[in-house]
């Protein structure tokens, strides 16, 4: 499943991607007929994926898949998404990590204000030895 429609910038540290998939009916995300903010944490998830995968192909890093650990210091500013108006935008910063998770503080907004934000830590798999 892909939220975002582009990559609107982005530089080393961070990233911002649009998305207009809120308001489409067949957002898998969708449910009860709406589509509620905290939906929001996987659209940041989305754009946190994106961005380690463009810093891996600027670099000698190899791409990993992460998984979503933990969302700490969530504030979500409206109930749902699905009634926004115009284009979302999900940003995320890295802040700082190693080989085996990554921290990144994200938001997501929409023209006029910002409608979620947080912290999430992404956990890498451990390498089997070989």
């Amino acid at each position: 499943m892909c939220l975002l429609d582009e990559v609107v910038e982005w530089t080393a540290d961070s990233i911002c991607c649009g998305s207009e998939s809120h308001r489409r009916e067949d957002n898998a995300l969708r449910a009860h007929g709406r589509l509620g903010i905290a939906c929001g944490v996987e659209y940041a998830a989305q754009a946190m994926a994106v961005h380690g995968a463009l810093r891996a192909a600027s670099t000698s890093l190899a791409y990993r898949a992460g998984l979503l650990a933990s969302v700490r210091g969530l504030t979500m500013n409206v109930d749902r998404l699905d009634n926004i108006a115009g284009v979302l935008f999900a940003s995320a910063t890295f802040v700082h990590g190693d080989s085996t998770m990554v921290l990144y503080e994200f938001s997501l907004a929409d023209s006029k204000r910002v409608l979620l934000t947080g912290r999430a830590t992404i956990a890498f798999a451990m390498r089997a030895a070989s």
